[in-house]
This record gives structure tokens, C-alpha cells and sequence, in this order.
């Protein structure tokens, strides 16, 4: 009698088996199916804000790898605008505008943002300066400069202003990050320095997929609406980007560790423009801190404004910057 349950039962059991492997199958199918969906949504998409948002101003070989940069406006000295983290040359449409009536002014995007291609690793402040003093020689953008640093371009800005002293007459630090912020010496971030793979980023795979352009939010709703929102979104969700801000995010302790080996700048005129209210704990320290980097320094205040004060107070920096045009003027006179 056992023998023939045992029978009976073997044949119900193959057919369990091959049901589910026909579910297995036909769910990854969907799977892949949907993810191929996902992938072309995604390169249609960005073929067309291609078309629908060009770069403003030119692309640069910097050795092998093309950067945006965008001048305008006439005059000496010309005015570099650095970007924060996650921002890009589109940001500084408010401010930028107000300059070029004075003086000439360049915006630009570091690698991997907005319009400009990959770079290589690592991406710290001591790459982000050589890039960028690569890309104003081969754009064939004069000195000297006036070298404005936001958030983490002030990192940078930092460096470049050590590293190319004899071309830079004049700082603007708005609201930037400092060393103060990061733990790890020199030293300790070595081994990060030398990195050269990028890791499998399960973010970066969903922006191939199309994903993050679907939950993102649309310009409309944005928190803090920059001067051409409908481009600044459309470059924001991109895969590349996307990595950009993984990539830089990760080169930040080295920065700020290259930014602390420059502890001044000699008589270079400066001025530090800072957020009051950012109420990050330590950041009003941090950005009094910043005067000792000249002998020839003054602090001013965005009184209205959080981090971002090129998008909530953008007259506060435009204020900054043309403070220090005038100021340079005076003394190449």
C-alpha cells in the first residue's frame, strides 16, 4: 500500500517542480523584459534632453576627456565660479548674469556633471585644481583670476590658489567646506588616493534602468528652484551624474586632508562669505576660521540665506564677487 501512495506521489511532485520553474522563468523574463524597457526609456530620454539642452558654453579637451565651461561677459580680472557638491555651472545662473556685466566670469562643470565627460579617479581637490587650471589654459582663458569656491569647490579653490599663486589676485569662499570637518590626515586617506575601479553602485544601475528619473522630482516641486529648472532636472537624473556625486562624495576626506597642507594664501585678498543661517553645529567657527588664510581678509554675511546662497540669496554673492573686482582694480591700478 506505502508502495503505491509513494507511486502515486511522484509524479504530483516532478509537476510542482516544473510549475515553479516555469514561474522562475517566466517572472525573470518579466524582469528582464521590464529592464530592458527601463534601459531604452532611459538612453531616449537622454538623446532628448540633449538635443532639448545643449551646453552653453564649450567643451574643452582637458587629456583625453571633454569639460564645460561657460564665460561671459568682458574685463579683467576674470572671475572662476567653483561649484559645490551636487551643483553644477546651471546653478550659478543667477549670479552669473550680474557679473558678466562687469567683468568677465566662467562657470564650469567638473567631470562627470551636467554636460562635462568622466574623469579618472581619484576626485579630490588636488585633480578637481589641476582640471581645472588644464581646462582655463587650453580654453584659452586669461588671468589673472578671481577664484570664487562654493561649499566643496572652496576645497579646491583652496589648492589651485596654492598650487598656481602667480595667476590669482583674489578669493571668494562662499559658505565653503573647510578641513575642520573631516577627521583623517594626509596619511590615512593615502591608500583612497590610489583607487582606480568604481564599485557597483545599485544607484547608479536603477538611473540606467530609468528609475531615479521616474521617482525623482520634477522641476516644478523642486525645494530650490535654479534659473532653468527644466534643464538642471533633466541633467540632475542622469546615471552620470549620478556617479559623479558617488565619486566626489568619496573623494571628500581626501580633499579637505589636501586643503589642510594650505594654510595661507600670504596677502592675496579674501573674502568670506558665509550663510548665517546654516546652523550645521561648528560651521560659524569653521568659517571665521577661514580669515587666518590671508593677512588681507574680511567676512560677510548672507543674512537671509542656508548653504546654498547662490539659489536663496544669489545678491549676497554677487555682492562678494564684485566687492573683490573692485577691490583687485584698486590694486592692479
Amino acid at each position: 500500500m506505502n508502495d503505491q501512495n509513494q507511486t502515486r506521489k511522484a509524479p504530483v511532485s516532478k509537476r510542482r517542480g516544473r510549475g515553479c520553474l516555469i514561474w522562475l522563468g517566466a517572472s525573470l523574463a518579466s524582469l528582464l523584459g521590464l529592464m530592458l524597457v527601463g534601459y531604452i526609456f532611459e538612453s531616449v530620454a537622454e538623446a532628448a534632453d540633449a538635443k532639448a539642452y545643449p551646453p552653453p558654453g564649450e567643451m574643452v579637451d582637458v587629456g583625453g576627456y571633454r569639460l564645460h565651461i561657460n564665460c561671459t561677459g568682458t574685463g579683467s580680472p576674470t572671475v572662476i565660479i567653483d561649484a559645490g557638491l551636487g551643483d553644477w555651472s546651471t546653478g550659478w545662473g543667477f549670479v552669473q548674469p550680474e557679473v558678466a556685466k562687469t567683468t568677465r566670469v566662467c562657470t564650469y562643470d567638473r567631470a562627470g556633471w551636467a554636460w562635462s565627460e568622466a574623469g579618472p579617479l581619484p576626485r579630490d581637490a588636488t585633480q578637481f585644481a589641476k582640471e581645472l587650471h588644464t581646462l582655463l589654459k587650453n580654453a584659452n582663458v586669461p588671468g589673472p583670476y578671481i577664484m570664487v569656491g562654493h561649499s566643496l569647490g572652496g576645497l579646491t579653490v583652496r589648492v589651485f590658489v596654492h598650487d598656481y599663486a602667480s595667476e590669482v589676485v583674489g578669493v571668494v569662499l562662499i559658505d565653503s567646506m573647510t578641513p575642520q570637518q573631516f577627521t583623517q590626515s594626509p596619511t590615512d586617506v593615502q591608500p583612497r588616493l590610489n583607487t582606480q575601479s568604481r564599485p557597483f553602485n545599485p544607484l547608479v544601475a536603477l538611473g540606467h534602468l530609468g528609475i531615479v528619473r521616474l521617482l525623482a522630482k520634477p522641476p516644478g516641486i523642486l525645494p530650490d528652484a535654479p534659473p532653468n529648472p527644466e534643464a538642471y532636472y533633466a541633467l540632475g537624473v542622469r546615471p552620470q551624474n549620478i556617479q559623479a556625486l558617488m565619486d566626489d562624495s568619496q573623494g571628500m576626506p581626501a580633499a579637505g586632508a589636501q586643503a589642510s597642507t594650505v594654510q595661507t594664501f600670504g596677502d592675496v585678498p579674501l573674502i568670506v562669505l558665509t550663510a548665517k543661517l546654516n546652523d550645521i553645529p561648528g560651521w560659524q567657527e569653521w568659517q571665521t576660521e577661514l580669515l587666518k588664510l590671508s593677512s588681507n581678509s574680511q567676512q560677510l554675511f548672507a543674512e537671509n540665506s542656508g548653504h546654498n546662497i547662490e539659489f536663496d540669496e544669489p545678491d549676497a554673492a554677487v555682492t562678494a564677487i564684485l566687492q573683490m573686482v573692485d577691490l583687485v582694480r584698486q590694486t592692479l591700478k
